[in-house]
């Protein structure tokens, strides 16, 4: 599939870019070394090379259907300040997996939430997804509230399946049907 751009109200979502009009290696370089993105996330090195390969697998995964990733940006400037995608996708069985990340700039202002709204939308309305799950660390407040505010259920827990601040932590497992209100 080609990428699809997203109008989500405050927000814009496209594809991930490194060409000479819009440059997305600085906010993943950014997010790489980000501690509170790096605490609840698996990130690269913060290394540019790194951050290269980073955008280009993004546009590869688009194209093998794999994983559908979003730039979440600043509409008038087209700054990346945060990524929302779709991970394991499955279009057979119609199942994929949310997550996502936002630096500092994008943070505690409903980006997240709304982004990934926009994105459930596009895929249970634009490519048929039935299900989708979101898998966050208990003690992560932000990503539990992401989950509510997006309509996620509960579903279970990984016991000390995160590690993070010296300990283990469950990882809370939610998911929602293209079905659910």
């Amino acid at each position: 599939m080609e990428p699809v751009e997203i109008n989500a109200g405050r927000w814009y979502l496209r594809a991930l870019r490194a060409d000479d009009r819009i440059d997305d290696r600085p906010a993943v370089l950014a997010s790489c070394a980000d501690g509170e993105v790096r605490r609840w996330r698996r990130r690269p090195p913060p290394d540019p090379a790194e951050a290269d390969a980073y955008v280009r697998r993004r546009a590869q995964d688009w194209a093998r259907d794999e994983r559908y990733t979003w730039a979440v940006c600043e509409p008038t400037t087209r700054e990346m300040l945060g990524e929302v995608s779709l991970d394991a996708v499955d279009l057979v069985h119609g199942t994929a997996e949310a997550a996502c990340w936002a630096l500092p700039a994008g943070r505690g202002r409903g980006m997240t939430s709304t982004a990934l709204s926009a994105v459930l939308r596009f895929g249970f309305g634009g490519i048929g997804l039935h299900r989708v799950t979101y898998l966050w660390a208990e003690p992560n407040a932000a990503s539990g509230g992401v989950a509510r505010r997006c309509g996620f259920t509960p579903e279970g827990r990984l016991r000390e399946a995160w590690t993070a601040d010296g300990g283990r932590h469950d990882v809370i497992v939610t998911g929602r049907l293209a079905t659910d209100r």
